[in-house]
Order: C-alpha cells, then structure tokens, then sequence
C-alpha cells in the first residue's frame, strides 16, 4: 500500500511537468490560453486597426479629397471663363495697363460660399482649391472646397489684408507645402471677375492665438492700409496643431476673366477645361 501512495502522488507530478504531451498528434506541448494573453492580441489588434484607419485618413482619404476638391475648383473657373466669353463683347480689350484698378467684389457672401480659387503653383500639379467664405470645418473639411476666408478681412485685390485658411494636413491639404514658397512665387487667385496676381515676399511663425495677423496692415490693426495683401494661414508643423505658418505676399497685377488667365500659367488653366 504505501507503494501505491508513492506511486499515485509521482504520476501527478509527472504529468504537471509533461502536461500537453497528448494535445497533439507529435507530441508537443500547446501553450495554454489566459485572459492576459488574449487581452494583449485584442489590444495589438486594435493597435493595428488604429493605424489603418490613420493611414486611410492621413493619405488615402487625403489623396481623394484633394483630388475632387481640385476637379471641383477647375470646374467653378471653368464656369467663369465660359461666362465671360458668352458675354464678351466683339470689341479687343485693353492693353494690360489699361484693365484700371482691381476690380473689388462687394458682395456679402454666406458661410461655405465660394467665389474664388486659389492656384499656387509651387504647390504642384492640381493644387487649385475652391475659397469659399468662413474658415469653420464645413469649409476646410468640405471634399468641394478646402480653403477659407477669415470673414472681416479683405477681398481679392482690395487695399489691405485678404487672408485665408487650409489644412496643412489631411482633408485635401489645400496647404501642405505652403514651407517651400520662395521670393516672388506667384499666388493666383481667381474670381468671376478676373485674376489677381500676387507674389510671395516671406513667412512668419506664430502661435494660434496671434489674430492680429488678420489686421488690414498685419501686426498694426490701429494703421490704415496702403497696400494689397494676401496672408495665407496654416497649422505647423506637419500633424501638429502647436503654431502657425502664415506667409505674406503682395498685389502685383490683375485682369479680367475675359483677357484669360495670366501668361504664367495659361497652359495649366487650359488643362483644367479638358
């Protein structure tokens, strides 16, 4: 009897020390499942979906919303190219000189309106966007849209300060390379009635909070303006709300719709019909 006891509390220990040997067919030993190891598949899981879902957002669903909002802007200056041709007269227009003083649009334009499009060359292939007025997210998160006007500041080609808002980011990034302006880039915006040309002069890094920016003569809102500006905004750095970026250009010409766009870009506006 004592031999039996001795032999009936070996073959437990045995067994705890070789305790899968008949889970499976060659004999290895299976892991057993715990709640802590399933907890941490399901949290690495749920790591990876997150970083799909960043990834769609971030570059996919950025490339899409870039490239419809682009098709939307070619679209809207499409439209007023034809307009102008419809209504334009047998008689040649004026030389350049002769177009006068930019003509100012007096309209009061409702929230998520657009009445113009921005072209910044330098931002590459299809960075046309829609300006719409307001600069809420129904603007700049708009697929047809993409950039905003601070209410209250100037119109395009208006003495003082027009200034306007885009993601650096995300939602079509109607800013995303804004940091690689240089001295005298051309800034094209167009309206149903014409093209102001304007030309980057430098940036300024500032913090959310630095409206002022916004003054018809930025930093000095108590100045009466003399020139005519326009102040793109955006958030930086890349991903980060902290600051802003905000680069300054200046008026150098304008023309009407019906003389077409300006020589600089002529063949890119042409393209944009086809």
């Amino acid at each position: 009897m004592p031999g039996r006891l001795i032999e009936d509390r070996a073959d437990p220990v045995e067994t705890e020390e070789r305790p899968a040997a008949s889970d499976a067919p060659d004999g290895s030993v299976r892991p057993r499942a715990s709640i802590v190891g399933i907890a941490g598949e399901l949290l690495v899981t749920a790591g990876v979906l997150i970083l799909l879902f960043l990834g769609w957002q971030l570059w996919w669903n950025d490339a899409i919303m870039a490239s419809q909002q682009s098709d939307a802007a070619s679209d809207l200056s499409t439209e007023w190219v034809e307009q102008a041709r419809a209504q334009q007269a047998d008689a040649p227009l004026p030389a350049a000189e002769g177009f006068g003083d930019p003509v100012v649009d007096t309209t009061a334009y409702g929230n998520g309106e657009a009445f113009a499009v921005m072209y910044v060359p330098r931002f590459g292939e299809g960075s046309q966007r829609g300006i719409a007025e307001g600069i809420g997210l129904d603007v700049l998160n708009s697929y047809q849209l993409g950039v905003g006007h601070y209410p209250d500041t100037q119109m395009p080609g208006e003495v003082g300060n027009f200034a306007i808002a885009s993601h650096r980011s995300a939602y079509g990034g109607g800013m995303h390379e804004i940091e690689q302006l240089q001295l005298g880039d051309g800034i094209f915006i167009q309206t149903r009635d014409g093209w102001y040309t304007y030309r980057f002069r430098d940036f300024e890094y500032v913090t959310p909070d630095t409206v002022d920016v916004l003054a018809p003569v930025p930093h000095r809102p108590d100045l009466a303006p003399a020139d005519r500006i326009i102040t793109l905004t955006s958030c930086n750095p890349l991903y980060s709300t902290a600051e802003r970026i905000v680069a300054y250009g200046v008026l150098e010409s304008w023309q009407p719709v019906s003389a077409g766009p300006p020589d600089e870009i002529a063949a890119q506006v042409a393209a944009w019909g086809e």
